[in-house]
C-alpha cells in the first residue's frame, strides 16, 4: 500500500511523524503526492488558533482526493470528540495517547492484518536533511504558563533515559549526521521526572563522551533554570554549540506574574549579561508575546527598551492568542487584534534595527564551520548555516558564492561581504 503524510507544526511533532513512519515502513510505500496514495495521514498542531486553522484547512483539502484520511497529533488529542463531528470525512482520529497502538488502528482503517513495527524513538524514518537530526529528549511540561495549552495536550514531563538518547545519537553519527538538535517542551527540566533532579548537564556529559565529529544544539531553555553549571559546561565543551534559545515571553514583572512565569526582569537582564560575559560568541534567541491581558502601552515601550538594552541576536514574537482552558481565559481580553498587530510591528521594527546593527559587525569576518543546506536558484548562491543559525529558517541564513560545486552538508569557511537583517552574504574562503 501507498502512504502520503503531512506533518504540521513544530519539530517535536515532526519526531512523532518520523516514528509513525517507522511503524509503517515495512508495509507502506511513502509517496510524494496524495493522489498516488491509498492512505493519507495528517499530523496536526493545535498550539494556537492559526495552527488549528491550518490543520483544518489541510485536512479538508486532502479529503477531496477520495482516499482514506487519518488525522493524528495535537488537534486529535485536544479536541477528541468535537473534531469528529466537525470533520466526518476523516476515517479515524488518533490521539497522542494512542500512538503505541497506531499499527493496529491503521489495520482497522485499512481492513488489513499486518504486523507493524513498534512506535519507538530508535525506529524512525528521518525526514530531516542528512547532515542533521532532531533528538527529542522529553515530552510534556511541568510548567503551567497562563497562556499555554501544551500541558493540556501533551501532559506532564516524560523524559527518555540518558542511555536511550545517547543510543539514538550514536546511530545518527553512524549515518553521517553532523548537527544534533536536542528538543523538548522544556529542555532545561530534562530528567526531573525520572532522576529526581535537573539532569540536562548529566545528559550532555555523556553526549560529549561520544566519539565523532559533531555538534549539539539545545533548543527551548526555560530562563530560571539556565544554571551557572549549564552555562559553564557549554563554555568548556566545544561539541555543544553556544546557542541559547531562551523564550522569555515578556520583560515586565507584572505581565510575567500574570503569565505565571517564574523570574523577573532583573533576573532576565542579569542572565543574558552573564551568558555574554562567560561566552562572548554566544547567540541568544528569545520569543516574546505582545497583547497579553493587562499589557499597557508603557509595558510595550518598556519591553522595547529592554530588547535594546539586551540586544538579542535572534528574536521572534507572537500576538497573544486566547487558548481555552488556560488561566488567561479568566483575564479580561480587552486588546483588539488590530492593536495587538500594531504592538507586534513596533516591537519587530525595533528588533530589525538591532539585527541590522549586529549583522553589520560581521563584514570582513571569516565564519568557520559553515555547512551547506541548499542552493538558491534566484541568486545563484549556496545557502549555509553555522552554530549561530537554528534549523527551519527561523534565524535566516548565510548566502555563499563559490567557484566550485559544493555538496549538501559540506562544511566550509565563509568571508562575509554584505548583510541585511536576516541574512549574511559572502564567499567561500580558502586559506
Amino acid at each position: 500500500m501507498k502512504l502520503y503524510m503531512v506533518s504540521l507544526g513544530c519539530a517535536k511533532n515532526q519526531v512523532d511523524s518520523e516514528m509513525i513512519l517507522g511503524v509503517l515502513k515495512n508495509k507502506f510505500e511513502l509517496v510524494k503526492t496524495p493522489d498516488e496514495s491509498d492512505l493519507i495521514i495528517v499530523n496536526t498542531c493545535a498550539f494556537i488558533e492559526s495552527a488549528r486553522k491550518e490543520a483544518i484547512d489541510t485536512i479538508l483539502e486532502l479529503t477531496d482526493y477520495g482516499k482514506k484520511v487519518v488525522v493524528c497529533g495535537c488537534l486529535s488529542q485536544r479536541y477528541k470528540e468535537e473534531i469528529k463531528k466537525l470533520l466526518p470525512e476523516v476515517a479515524r482520529f488518533i490521539t497522542i495517547d494512542e500512538y503505541p497502538m497506531i499499527g493496529s488502528i491503521i489495520n482497522d482503517v485499512m481492513s488489513s492484518d499486518y504486523n507493524y513495527n513498534d512506535f519507538d524513538f530508535l525506529n524512525r524514518i528521518y525526514t530531516t536533511p542528512s547532515y542533521m537530526r532532531y533528538i527529542r529528549i522529553s515530552d510534556g511540561c511541568l510548567n503551567r504558563c497562563a497562556f499555554c495549552a501544551i500541558p493540556l495536550i501533551r501532559g506532564k514531563l516524560k523524559s527518555r533515559t540518558i542511555e536511550n538518547i545517547t543510543e539514538e545519537i550514536k546511530n545518527a553519527l553512524a549515518d553521517g549526521v553532523y548537527e544534533i538538535n536536542l528538543i523538548s517542551q522544556d529542555t532545561t527540566k530534562y530528567g526531573f521526572d525520572i532522576y529526581n533532579k535537573l539532569a540536562l548537564v548529566d545528559l550532555l556529559k555523556e553526549i560529549v563522551k561520544i566519539e565523532g565529529d559533531f555538534k549539539v544544539r539545545l533548543l527551548y531553555l526555560y530562563p530560571d533554570i539556565v544554571t551557572d553549571e549549564l552555562i559553564l559546561f557549554i563554555k568548556n565543551n566545544p561539541k555543544i554549540m553556544p546557542y541559547f534559545d531562551i523564550p522569555i515571553q515578556h520583560s515586565e514583572d507584572k505581565i510575567l506574574k500574570a503569565m505565571f512565569r517564574r523570574g523577573s526582569k532583573e533576573y532576565l537582564i542579569n542572565l543574558m549579561k552573564k551568558i555574554k560575559k562567560e561566552i562572548p560568541s554566544a547567540i541568544i534567541r528569545t520569543t516574546l508575546i505582545v497583547g497579553f491581558p493587562y499589557e499597557e502601552e508603557d509595558d510595550l515601550l518598556n519591553m522595547i527598551e529592554f530588547i535594546k538594552e539586551i540586544k538579542f541576536d535572534r528574536l521572534g514574537a507572537f500576538t497573544f492568542s486566547m487558548e481555552e482552558n488556560t488561566k488567561a481565559c479568566e483575564y479580561p481580553n480587552t486588546i483588539s487584534e488590530n492593536e495587538k498587530q500594531r504592538r507586534y510591528e513596533l516591537l519587530m521594527s525595533a528588533q530589525k534595527e538591532i539585527a541590522l546593527e549586529k549583522n553589520k559587525e560581521y563584514i570582513g569576518k571569516i565564519l568557520k564551520d559553515c555547512f551547506i543546506i541548499g542552493y538558491d536558484d534566484e541568486s545563484y548562491m549556496y545557502v549555509a548555516r553555522n552554530y549561530a543559525y537554528a534549523p527551519d529558517e527561523i534565524d535566516g541564513a548565510i548566502f555563499v558564492a563559490a567557484k566550485k560545486e559544493l555538496k549538501l552538508g559540506q562544511r566550509i569557511n565563509v568571508k562575509i561581504l554584505d548583510y541585511d537583517e536576516y541574512t549574511l552574504t559572502g564567499e567561500e574562503y580558502e586559506n
